[in-house]
């Protein structure tokens, strides 16, 4: 049988290893435990992190290309009036309709509501965040931002729910600022089986890491007769 190799030094003499003390073993710190512990956080800012913006192209490319389109069907009008001839007749018509119609009429009041509403739409889009669906997660470096799903949030509570004795079924349902817990259990008392839902899904919800943790609404009952 071969020696190990690094066993023997080359003056051909035998070098015993260095054996691992158990003492010195277990003074070093387990890292599972540092490893599933909650994540540190910025100094000075509590790890608070704001709501992600959303770029809204989809609906920014709509407005561009509707205003496009009016633009250019006003300068394309406008051209042959300059050059001495006549204009469309849709612009004609639009401008006698806005001198004649009075503005108590039915369809002036309709189109300006329709435009205000649009308005204020549009103003409510661009000082609003948006996706709502993403929820922000404590910052632990500075340039370093992570958010968490909320279908991700609620199958995580999911199925730390369903580790609790005498849960049957679980349905969660996670908010910005609420998580809602529905469960069924078969067997045990139900004040037992909320105390331990609440217990569970409290230390599961922190250990999400979100930067505004959710507050827990927890309801057991009995499942329903079958016929």
């Amino acid at each position: 049988m071969s020696e190990p190799q690094g066993t023997e030094p080359s003056d051909g003499t035998t070098q015993r290893l260095p054996v691992l003390d158990k003492s010195q073993a277990g003074t070093r710190p387990d890292r599972s435990e540092a490893d599933h512990g909650p994540p540190p956080v910025l100094d000075g800012e509590g790890g608070r992190a704001g709501r992600f913006w959303s770029a809204r192209r989809i609906l920014a490319g709509i407005v561009a290309l509707l205003l496009l389109g009016l633009v250019g069907m006003f300068l394309y009008d406008i051209v042959p009036v300059r050059a001495g001839r006549p204009g469309m007749y849709w612009r004609r018509e639009l401008a006698r309709q806005l001198a004649e119609r009075p503005l108590d009429d039915t369809w002036v009041l309709v189109g300006a509501g329709v435009a205000a509403v649009l308005g204020l739409w549009l103003l409510i889009l661009a000082a609003t965040p948006g996706l709502r669906a993403v929820l922000p997660m404590r910052r632990t470096h500075a340039d370093v931002r992570a958010g968490l799903h909320r279908d991700a949030a609620a199958t995580a509570l999911r199925d730390r729910a369903m580790e609790v004795a005498g849960v049957q079924t679980v349905r969660v349902k996670v908010r910005r600022t609420r998580a809602d817990v529905r469960a069924v259990s078969h067997f045990r008392e139900l004040d037992d089986v909320r105390t331990d839902l609440e217990a569970v899904l409290t230390d599961a919800v922190s250990g999400l890491g979100l930067s505004r943790p959710p507050s827990l609404s927890v309801r057991v009952r009995r499942p329903g007769r079958k016929g």
